[in-house]
């Protein structure tokens, strides 16, 4: 592929990804989401690399547009380092969220390219801490690629972006998944505030 059509290679995949998404499992993800907010729980959202500049990102969106208590240990980059350096990587999440206190009430959202897998090791820390958020009930969602999964296997609801092109699934995925958590702040079953630009008369 040459450097001159690439652009519009990657946003015709882009375009062909997005036709792909299961806009049930969004719609149920914003459903649970709004139960679990207008029953009183919390938002614990996770993600590593790329997905906790998401996680940061969607943090403020949640508790601003949505009034939704929200918060994702990456955000404080202290504890996370003294979890990682005291008690090791694969805890980091679980442990902050038995911090939390995190109960049946709460939910968690993750975004993942991969979703965690304890077969091949890989994103313990997610899975662990699913399996924390399994453990007292809490409701489990979603915004992940490749096959999904342990998010996938363990989720109420998730959003799995479909890896069409194996050669891009990381930035596509990262890509969609803006989109996506953008939907779900805008989703009726969620969504509390006008956004600013949208208020603004001209």
């Amino acid at each position: 592929m040459s450097q001159n059509n690439f652009s519009a290679s990657f946003l015709k995949e882009t375009q062909e990804i997005i036709a792909q998404l299961d806009t049930a499992a969004i719609d149920q993800i914003a459903v649970k989401l709004g139960q679990a907010r207008d029953g009183g729980g919390r938002l614990f959202i996770l993600g590593v690399g790329g997905s906790a500049g998401h996680a940061s990102h969607a943090v403020n969106d949640f508790r601003k547009i949505c009034g939704f208590e929200a918060y994702c240990p990456t955000d404080n980059v202290s504890e996370l380092t003294a979890r990682i350096n005291d008690e090791g990587w694969d805890t980091c999440f679980s442990e902050w969220l038995k911090g939390s206190r995190i109960n049946s009430k709460d939910a968690i959202l993750v975004f993942s390219v991969g979703g965690g897998n304890r077969e091949k090791n890989i994103s313990m820390n997610l899975v662990r801490a699913i399996e924390a958020g399994e453990s007292v009930g809490a409701t489990i969602t979603g915004i992940v690629g490749k096959d999904g999964g342990y998010t996938k296997k363990a989720a109420h609801a998730c959003c799995v972006i479909p890896p069409t092109f194996s050669d891009r699934i990381t930035p596509h995925t990262e890509g969609l998944a803006a989109v996506v958590w953008h939907l779900l702040v805008s989703h009726p079953a969620l969504k509390m505030k006008q956004t600013k630009w949208e208020s603004t008369k001209p």
